[in-house]
């Protein structure tokens, strides 16, 4: 049967599982529907499926393709269906009528594109075709889907990372001057690709531009995305010229509330949910009870994309769509109003997360703030851009101290605490707490500097202000420092001094009984682990209360360690293992790192060097990514330095480091799936990291090791 589809006049690129699913549908349906945003290559699949030797071959009548997406008439569609047909009549039959007499007894496939500006009499049309002719099947691809019934939906997503690079470098080596893509720019062209969200027109306009720039340069001039991507080849449909004529073709295609809340959507940055929404984008122009249809009416477009992921369902707009958003929001006027009531929606977002963070939703604000971070990013950004506003990004920054600490996010606290505290806020309470928080995180990194710079000044102002919360918090800190710097008898008194300034103001949270274990861990130091044990027996207690998970894994760690002290070698890798699957569920790299050394100590003296060897090459690959490995502390080191003499002395120099060298190429997943499985050479596979979110720090009192017969303490939780 002689084809009806147009040739193809590029290479066809990737999509084969895409192309896979289309081919399963045409197979099950009599009406699929490929939707997608504009540019994503909706038009190209469906002809590409269409053209399937397998297609072709299922329809005697033939593949025929229908362009309606010059068609604004929908008085001329018919006309338009007829003419795709071939059909000619020059009687007063309708036209209508035309097409249901000549497909009445026919096999054909016929493939409607660009049909959104028509949706409605589209679908009329369709609905009745079927209806009427049962060797009839319709392939449609637009930006929106018909709504019939018994239709079937394919939507579209940009491209992967590797489809995307490779439909890159096909055009651009295509294009004038034939760029070839090298090596060196691997790198480039993946940001690239990615920051063009995988978008095959986007791709194929940027791949235009490289016969007078650089990957490099195209790269630094994506800021102005829309005026950088034009200039599409002839033969391009013209709402493909340019990346703003495809973007603009959908806003004309949107009603006036769907374009506003498009214009008030693109505050949010990343992922956003229902909530969110209801609250920042409604005004007398969006009531909050016509939200929820008008964000349905964006997904129908393809301009807003659903995403089902640990956080529930949630929302998300490219960022070429939501870049083409925010200049109608600017030229409304209302932009800043808007970035108000988004940062506001944050900052009590933050606030709630910090009090339930010490509660039995402590796994769900892990996953919560995970989400979230690139809004409470640009919401502390915005409070710093407004100068009246800077205490705001300092609240910000402080009350997110669980995030940084408990969610493995020590570098960036870091850089957000010092960026917000070198303006002036005014407001002593919370440049206090960003005082404070920041200690801890330097405290954490190693950086004893910033750590003594913070906490001494925040003690001083506390005191000064009278502040005794942001007191009791940087004495706490100090303790913390202490202990991390080998001064026990100093850990110990500032962190007896913190845990009683917290009962006077009345303190109960995951701070306070990490204050608590970090006091056990100090005088397990100074030789006393009996009181070490019953203080970290009843911080888990409280937390069983409490739902408290986070703390509970530094307790168990401390545990642990008085169990291998004592020789119960069982019982010491029980303990280590429900403290290794919290860790690691939370991803706090630091808690992770200590666990893995102890149970390297535990797997020595249980008769497996080799396993303990290769135990120590894995934590010793995780370190880099933590900071100074076990604090640079005498007292820490103590339990790694045990283990790898017994190991060694059991192996062999040469059989140790081979073991320890095969650890350190363990993935992180990989090394903690080896830790819990013991020896089990076939279980090689990390327990889902997301009970709770991912820490990669813990308070310095996380771990602290004991002294052991007469010997340096063991291992250290911190």
């Amino acid at each position: 049967m002689r084809s009806h589809l147009p040739s193809e006049l590029n290479r066809f690129v990737g999509r084969e599982r895409e192309l896979a699913a289309l081919h399963g549908l045409l197979t099950e349906s009599r009406l699929t529907t490929v939707v997608g945003v504009g540019g994503v290559g909706k038009s190209r699949l469906a002809l590409r499926a269409a053209s399937a030797a397998s297609v072709q071959e299922r329809y005697c009548d033939g593949v025929w393709p229908a362009d309606l997406s010059t068609v604004t008439d929908p008085g001329l569609l018919d006309h338009a269906v007829m003419e795709a047909l071939g059909l000619t009549d020059h009687t007063s039959r309708p036209p209508r009528r035309i097409l249901l007499d000549h497909l009445a007894d026919r096999s054909l496939l016929l493939v409607l594109d660009g049909f959104e500006q028509l949706v409605d009499a589209c679908a009329e049309l369709v609905c009745e075709l079927l209806r009427h002719s049962p060797g009839l099947r319709v392939l449609a691809a637009g930006r929106l889907p018909l709504r019939l019934a018994g239709e079937r939906l394919l939507a579209l997503a940009p491209m992967d990372d590797e489809d995307a690079v490779t439909l890159f470098a096909d055009r651009a080596a295509a294009g004038r001057g034939g760029s070839t893509l090298t090596d060196e720019r691997a790198a480039a062209t993946l940001e690239l690709c990615r920051r063009l969200d995988g978008i095959p027109l986007a791709l194929e306009l940027a791949a235009g531009r490289l016969g007078a720039l650089s990957v490099e340069q195209v790269l630094r001039r994506l800021d102005d995305r829309f005026r950088l991507l034009t200039g599409g080849g002839r033969g391009v449909l013209a709402r493909h010229q340019t990346l703003r004529t495809t973007i603009g073709w959908s806003h004309e295609l949107c009603t006036p509330a769907q374009r506003l809340l498009w214009a008030r959507l693109s505050v949010f940055a990343g992922q956003f949910d229902l909530e969110a929404v209801e609250y920042i984008c409604v005004g007398p122009d969006l009531p909050p009870e016509s939200v929820l249809d008008v964000v349905q009416e964006l997904l129908d477009h393809s301009l807003v994309v659903r995403e089902d992921g640990p956080a529930g369902l949630r929302y998300r707009m490219l960022d070429t769509v939501r870049e083409y958003g925010a200049d109608w929001l600017a030229a409304t006027g209302d932009a800043e109003r808007l970035r108000r009531r988004h940062r506001d929606w944050y900052l009590g977002l933050a606030t709630w997360c910090e009090l339930d963070w010490f509660s039995p939703r402590q796994a769900e604000v892990a996953v919560r703030v995970e989400a979230e971070l690139p809004n409470l990013r640009a919401a502390m950004d915005h409070s710093l851009d407004c100068g009246q506003d800077t205490h705001l990004a300092q609240y910000l920054a402080g009350t997110l101290w669980f995030c940084w600490v408990g969610c493995g996010r020590l570098a960036e606290g870091a850089h957000w605490l010092t960026q917000v505290l070198e303006a002036d806020g005014g407001h002593d309470s919370a440049r206090l707490k960003a005082l404070w928080v920041l200690g801890y995180v330097s405290v954490l990194r190693g950086d004893t500097a910033a750590a003594i710079a913070a906490l001494h000044e925040c003690r001083e102002e506390a005191e000064r202000t009278g502040d005794a919360v942001a007191r009791a918090y940087a004495v706490h800190r100090m303790g913390c420092l202490a202990l991390v710097s080998d001064d026990m008898p100093r850990a110990e008194e500032l962190l007896r001094a913190a845990l009683a300034q917290y009962e006077e103001i009345g303190e109960l949270n995951s701070n306070v009984l990490m204050a608590r274990i970090e006091l056990a861990m100090a005088v397990a130091f100074l030789g006393h682990l009996e009181e070490a044990v019953v203080m970290c027996e009843q911080v888990v207690e409280v937390c069983a209360d409490h739902g408290e998970r986070w703390a509970r894994a530094y307790a168990l760690y401390v545990l642990g360690y008085a169990a291998w002290h004592a020789q119960d070698l069982g019982r010491a890798r029980a303990l280590l293992t429900e403290c290794l699957v919290i860790d690691h569920a939370f991803h706090d790299l630091l808690g992770t790192v200590l666990a893995l050394e102890l149970m390297a100590l535990v797997a020595v003296d249980g008769g497996d060097p080799a396993e303990a060897a290769v135990l120590q090459g894995a934590a010793e690959g995780i370190w880099p990514s933590v900071g100074l490995p076990l604090f640079g502390s005498a007292c820490f080191n103590a339990a790694h330095v045990l283990c790898e003499e017994r190991a060694r002395g059991r192996l062999g120099d040469p059989a140790y480091e081979t073991f320890r060298t095969r650890g350190r190429g363990l993935g992180l997943d990989a090394a903690v799936a080896r830790a819990l499985a013991g020896t089990d050479e076939t279980a090689r596979e990390a327990p889902p990291a997301r009970d709770a979110p991912a820490p990669e720090t813990r308070g310095p009192a996380a771990s602290r090791s004991v002294r052991s017969e007469g010997t340096a303490g063991r291992s250290a939780e911190r």
